[in-house]
């Protein structure tokens, strides 16, 4: 039985992840007479990569790690002015309009009617509480947890504080290795929903991506049928 039914964000409920691509072929387009773009855009994915364990997830850590690249690959010669350009990419993403996937409207109103929802997203504490706020879906949700990062040992312990049992939760998110891999190890329910957009830190090998102890739907509209199916 299912007793508690727990959202990703990012790219779940709302779109999130073309706004870093924007922002990447920005940055792509300012150091144009450096590097190539491909070259610019590779160099900044390995750049953020190391950086998560210090900065963490969210726009604020991207940007650092933009400004680092810019740096590494002028050998230091990027002028004042365009590392202020840098820093403005990543202010208008933390400005934009938070734009709500198709059906998570519809879905969400439906679901919270017979269900308690909640939201466990991870970055930045005070972005994804605003981005909750300007989506209008913050009523729906009984809980809302930021974390550091997704693993079985963070689900346990947001479970745990909120006297859930992990084989009462449904997760629901578009990332195996962030939403669905982690909470099937603990004996969770999990519904996949991919995302063309996926960032590429969250991609699985193919084996952890075909275990399939996980729901696969192509969009959240057809998430009620299978709530629906699997309470019979």
């Amino acid at each position: 039985m299912i007793e508690v039914i727990v959202f990703d964000a990012d790219d779940t409920l709302w779109h999130n992840e073309t706004l870093f691509k924007v922002a990447e072929n920005k940055l792509a387009d300012l150091l144009a007479d450096y590097h190539p773009s491909d070259f610019v855009i590779e160099t900044h994915l390995e750049t953020e990569g190391r950086n998560i364990k210090t900065y963490g997830y969210g726009v604020k850590g991207f940007t650092l790690s933009m400004i680092e690249t810019a740096i590494d690959l002028t050998e230091g010669k990027i002028p004042p002015e365009d590392i202020r350009k840098i820093i403005g990419f990543g202010k208008e993403m933390l400005d934009a309009d938070v734009v709500l996937l198709e059906g998570v409207c519809e879905t969400i109103e439906k679901l919270s009617k017979s269900y308690p929802l909640m939201i466990i997203t991870k970055g930045d504490l005070l972005d994804q509480q605003r981005k909750v706020a300007r989506s209008g879906l913050g009523d729906f949700f009984k809980h809302i947890e930021v974390v550091s990062n997704k693993t079985s040992k963070t689900y346990e312990k947001v479970l745990a504080k909120h006297d859930i049992v992990p084989q009462h939760f449904l997760m629901v998110g578009n990332s195996l290795k962030s939403d669905v891999l982690p909470v099937v190890e603990i004996g969770g329910q999990a519904v996949y929903i991919p995302n063309s957009t996926t960032w590429a830190h969250e991609a699985v090998s193919q084996e952890d991506a075909d275990r399939k102890e996980y729901y696969e739907i192509e969009n959240i509209g057809q998430l009620v049928k299978i709530i629906e199916k699997k309470e019979k």
